[in-house]
C-alpha cells in the first residue's frame, strides 16, 4: 500500500493526481497528515481525486483514523486516511 505524507504546503491537485493514479491500479492509498492545515489539504485532495476518477466509474471512499508517529524523537498524533474504491 502506498503512503502519501501530506503537509500544510501540499498542493491538493498534485496529491489528488497521485491518489487517482494509484487508485486506478486497484490499490488503496494511505495518507498521513499532522496538524489542522495538513488535514485540510488532505481532505481537499480526496475531494478533487473523486472528481478525477468519477468519469472512469470509480467511486472513492475515505476512512479516517488516528495514528501515532515518531517525528524527531517526539511522538505525534496524525490523522490517517485510507482511500479506496467503493
Amino acid at each position: 500500500m502506498e503512503t502519501l505524507k501530506v503537509s500544510a504546503k501540499s498542493e491538493p491537485k498534485s496529491v489528488a493526481g497521485a491518489i487517482a493514479a494509484i487508485v486506478r491500479t486497484g490499490e488503496p492509498v494511505e495518507m498521513q497528515a499532522i496538524g489542522a492545515a495538513a488535514v485540510n489539504q488532505a481532505v481537499k485532495s480526496i475531494a478533487v481525486a473523486r472528481g478525477y476518477v468519477a468519469p472512469n466509474g470509480i467511486d472513492l471512499v475515505s476512512i479516517p483514523s488516528f495514528s501515532q508517529l515518531e517525528v524527531d524523537g517526539n511522538e505525534k498524533t496524525s490523522i490517517r486516511f485510507l482511500v479506496e474504491k467503493r
